[in-house]
């Protein structure tokens, strides 16, 4: 959203008018009233207020997300590079994307005061965009990085086929809506107020089927079961949206299909963890590898890869290999793999391994120590007892 760079992005939470730590019932009765406000069947011709309207999405889209939000408190909006957050290219995205705010559909809770959202600026409705379809995915770790081809099955409405489409039986022809004469909206009057709405029983359409066909009952579609397959881009992360245009239900009457929104679920790794386009991973190390230094194999998602071990390492200390993280899901590279290694103190030792350890023991009393006990102290306690 927007041109400029992400330094110079409003903040969100200003963008609400909402404090820091506002609750996320707060953060969705803030974005309510914004959307409400900016709505453009409210503000019809204010780029001004198309703008805004758009910018209170995208606000609310990352502060009603968790994970999301927290990365914004950390590191404002560099903090969202890489992240999927809402791409709204349209208005129709926005009431797809919060269908839970808008009470669905094409607007929702403002068809009641400007007869129907969606980009309808009165008169008989012509043709209308098809819903939109939501599916949910779950991807491994190493499914999500590496990217693929996902076949899933899902259930659309389609124009029918005995009446291709126009809710006829044959050939029948629709016939002047006798509500509201065929303008597909009806005037009600409410106090001082005349409120113009949407036809009760065309449905803004301003015709009516008077025989209809019996496949459909009139409404000009069925259900069809389908198959898509859906182009998972490598680098993908969990709560990202994939829009595929022009795979949902089917217009009426003869408007454009709907998009399918599919909607990615990452489960957790066992080894790596992801942040951004990095991943993190625990290594253990033996109490000489740390000391003396060494060479060790690590498991990457690329295969095992040989990681040098510099001499007098501290468990705990990371180590960076770069670019063997996760890809970036526009194609800006790779991250890297932060390896934090941890020093493997054995629970059982044999009797030569106690032995040397008593000879290290005997070292290290000889050195003049008035500092407070280093780790090799510890570690000498912890095998044989103060």
């Amino acid at each position: 959203m927007g041109t400029g760079t992400t330094s110079e992005k409003a903040d969100y939470y200003d963008i609400l008018g909402v404090a820091r730590e506002a609750s996320p019932e707060e953060i969705k009765k803030a974005y309510r009233e914004a959307a409400f406000k900016f709505h453009p069947d409210r503000n019809e011709g204010d780029e001004a207020a198309e703008e805004k309207f758009k910018e209170a999405a995208e606000a609310y889209d990352v502060l009603k997300d968790t994970e999301k939000r927290a990365r914004y408190d950390r590191y404002g909006h560099d903090g969202l590079q890489g992240v999927a957050t809402g791409d709204f290219s349209s208005f129709e995205d926005i009431f797809e994307a919060f269908g839970d705010i808008f009470g669905g559909g094409g607007g929702g809770i403002f068809d009641a005061f400007f007869g129907g959202g969606g980009g309808r600026r009165g008169g008989r409705r012509g043709p209308r965009r098809g819903a939109s379809l939501k599916v949910e995915i779950t991807l491994g770790l190493e499914e999500a990085l590496k990217g693929q081809e996902k076949t899933i099955e899902l259930t659309r409405r389609e124009a029918c086929e005995t009446c291709e489409g126009s809710g006829a039986k044959d050939g029948a022809k629709p016939v002047e809506c006798a509500t509201c004469g065929g303008v597909g909206e009806v005037i009600q009057a409410q106090g001082f107020f005349r409120v113009q709405t949407t036809c009760p029983h065309c449905r803004g359409a301003g015709s009516q089927i008077s025989d209809p066909c019996g496949t459909c009952k009139g409404s000009g579609k069925e259900a069809k079961r389908r198959e898509i397959t859906l182009r998972i881009p490598a680098g993908v992360e969990d709560g990202s949206r994939i829009r595929i245009s022009g795979e949902g239900d089917s217009g009426e009457p003869g408007g454009p299909q709907g998009d399918l929104f599919c909607f990615i679920s990452v489960k957790p790794h066992e080894v790596f963890e992801r942040h951004g386009n990095d991943l993190i991973c625990e290594v253990p190390i033996s109490f000489p590898q740390a000391v003396l230094g060494a060479e060790v194999e690590i498991q990457t998602l690329d295969g095992p890869v040989a990681m040098k071990i510099k001499p007098a390492t501290r468990s705990g200390q990371v180590y960076r290999m770069s670019g063997l993280g996760a890809p970036d899901v526009h194609g800006r590279g790779r991250g890297d793999l932060l390896v934090q290694v941890d020093i493997d103190v054995p629970r059982k030792v044999t009797d030569e391994q106690r032995d040397l350890l008593k000879e290290l023991a005997k070292l290290e009393k000889s050195a003049v120590r008035t500092q407070k006990r280093t780790f090799i102290e510890r570690l000498r306690d912890a095998f044989l007892g103060d």
